[in-house]
């Protein structure tokens, strides 16, 4: 089922590639970005999460966190992070229950691959309610970088 603006967030818990537990309820108050990617060390996955690294302290003005999530193990995603020299967490969903839930889920990928992230953007307000939503069929396509920053404003 696809989220859509004026939704609730779903609720999740996952652990960061610092194996810490980080849920959506420690970001109630806050605005936050989410970003789900299909898997750390691709093309497409480091451009979207760099541009992110990149516009960081915009988000950060605003008073809005980020976070990347993908299926990966929180091992790959600390040493994604580390290479690419995030600032903001990155949430392994490794038993693909939260992608699933926020209708960002692939069964089939490219190469036999089964039970993937879909690339997607959410922009969740302080009330924990979803103002922007956005997921890509393809994987070789960008979120709307733009829409996602007029949004959080």
């Amino acid at each position: 089922m696809a989220l859509t603006k004026g939704q609730k967030a779903p609720s999740f818990n996952l652990y960061s590639s610092e194996l810490k537990e980080i849920s959506l309820s420690d970001y109630a108050g806050k605005k936050l970005v989410i970003h789900f990617f299909p898997m750390a060390f691709t093309g497409g996955c480091t451009t979207q999460l760099c541009t992110m690294r990149d516009s960081f302290g915009y988000y950060e003005e605003l008073g809005a966190d980020v976070v990347g999530i993908s299926v990966d193990s929180p091992f790959t995603l600390a040493k994604f992070k580390e290479e690419n020299q995030y600032q903001f967490p990155l949430l392994s969903d490794f038993n693909k229950e939260v992608c699933k839930a926020y209708g960002a889920y692939y069964d089939e990928f490219v190469f036999g691959l089964r039970g993937v992230a879909k690339r997607a953007a959410f922009v969740i307000n302080e009330e924990q309610e979803i103002v922007y939503a956005e997921v890509l069929e393809s994987a070789g396509d960008l979120p709307d970088f733009e829409a996602i920053q007029n949004a959080v404003k």
